[in-house]
């Protein structure tokens, strides 16, 4: 695959995770009896999905660079594929917890 079609795959990818307003972790607060706990517990996982994606990108973004020679920063490298890595693990760490503790509760007898 040459360079040029290589930056326009990466500049799509970079375009459409821009264009999903990245905001970073929310905190969860609202009240149960409105219902806006569950909402707000919902903004807060698809923020943290759009977060981690946009790290993701970040990090395929630097390696393109350093392989096709732009960069010789194999310190920046590090950190973007660190930042994803970590980011990647806490989001199925806790897709792992959503879904053992749906689990428990389908167990519950009636």
């Amino acid at each position: 695959m040459d360079p040029a079609s290589l930056r326009m795959m990466v500049g799509a990818t970079n375009t459409l995770s821009k264009t999903t307003d990245t905001v970073g972790l929310n905190k969860v607060t609202g009240n149960a009896a409105d219902g806006s706990m569950f909402e707000s517990l919902l903004n807060s996982a698809i923020n943290n999905i759009k977060t981690t994606n946009s790290y993701l990108s970040d990090a395929e973004n630097a390696e393109i660079s350093f392989a096709l020679g732009e960069t010789d920063s194999t310190h920046d490298l590090m950190i973007a594929l660190e930042k994803a890595s970590t980011a990647l693990q806490y989001t199925v760490a806790i897709r792992d917890k959503v879904l053992e503790a749906y689990k428990t509760l389908m167990q519950i007898q009636i």
